[in-house]
């Protein structure tokens, strides 16, 4: 009887999981489904395409010759208007033909990356040097900044967007592409800065005084010992520090959507991907293409770092 439950117990606790796992990837799998389906299986409520459809994936991609099929509309209107003298039809068909700015994936793509490195680099670095000096160095004022970190949290993107603005156009940023795109980078960084630095300052009291002190008796500067003893004891907080400030930057739209909005050359992915909605190029496949093409990145990144992620390496580091 006692192993019956225990059984009923791990099976349920099984069950529940597969649920949550289940539940949090159907969106991806709806996705990928609808991405791999011709418009004509578009209303097929089954996840497996009749007949895969790649084409997507080879426009975006720019792997093969762009085509548009022109929409079911407006193909009947050709068919049901035969005064149409042959310049106004092809006039219509080139409207729906003409794919130079369909979805430049590949300068989106080269956008986001641009913008997510920088931002995740410069938030890691800054948050490094901080989380040691509030968790290591005793200083006036250093409680407090302590338990005010995550006081920014407290008022919404929103609340900040017309205040942010109007400093950089007040400093002249929001003039020129690179003032925006360092505008938009320093941005990101005052978004990931606070739970970096208390995510680190967290990790860097977990680390026992006593491996710093044997690295000062040996003859290590303040420098040094941060370089050689705690970046290498910390490698698991700083690539998870390094990911949230890369996701935050990466699927960013709303200040992106206001800093950029007169740049379109320097759009990201989500704001091309928002573009393509709008446009007439709005194809369901080419859409859940794009939107799966946008989450591999940070899909790669995780499989990259996980190894970092597997906890604590400070674990015996000394005996107390």
């Amino acid at each position: 009887m006692v192993i019956l439950v225990k059984f009923c117990k791990k099976f349920g606790f099984f069950l529940l999981i597969m649920f949550i796992v289940l539940f949090s990837l159907f969106p991806f799998i709806q996705m990928l489904s609808t991405s791999l389906k011709y418009s004509w299986d578009w209303g097929n409520p089954s996840l497996m395409p009749a007949k895969i459809n790649i084409e997507a994936y080879r426009d975006l991609l720019g792997l093969g010759e762009k085509k548009v099929d022109l929409p079911e509309s407006i193909q009947n209107l050709l068919d049901e208007t035969p005064d149409l003298t042959e310049k106004q039809r092809d006039a219509i068909i080139a409207n729906y033909l003409d794919t130079g700015d369909v979805f430049p994936f590949g300068k989106y793509f080269l956008n986001s990356i641009l913008f997510s490195l920088s931002a995740a680099a410069v938030s890691l670095i800054l948050s490094v040097f901080g989380a040691y000096s509030i968790s290591r160095l005793k200083f006036r004022g250093s409680s407090f900044i302590r338990r005010g970190i995550l006081f920014v949290y407290m008022f919404g993107g929103i609340l900040l967007l017309i205040p942010l603005y109007k400093i950089s156009v007040a400093l002249g940023l929001g003039s020129t592409e690179e003032g925006t795109v360092v505008a938009l980078v320093i941005i990101y960084v005052v978004q990931t800065l606070p739970v970096s630095l208390y995510m680190l300052g967290n990790f860097f009291r977990s680390i026992p005084y006593s491996i710093e002190e044997a690295a000062y008796v040996e003859g290590c500067s303040q420098m040094q010992t941060i370089w050689k003893i705690i970046i290498p004891l910390s490698l698991a907080a700083l690539a998870t520090v390094f990911v949230y400030s890369f996701m935050i930057a990466w699927n960013e739209y709303l200040y992106a959507s206001v800093f950029l909005k007169s740049y379109e050359n320097l759009f990201t992915l989500p704001l091309g991907l928002k573009a393509l909605f709008v446009s007439k190029n709005a194809i369901w496949d080419r859409i859940m293409a794009a939107s799966m093409l946008t989450a591999i990145p940070v899909v790669i990144l995780f499989m990259f770092v996980q190894k970092y992620l597997a906890g604590n390496l400070a674990s015996g580091g000394v005996k107390e």
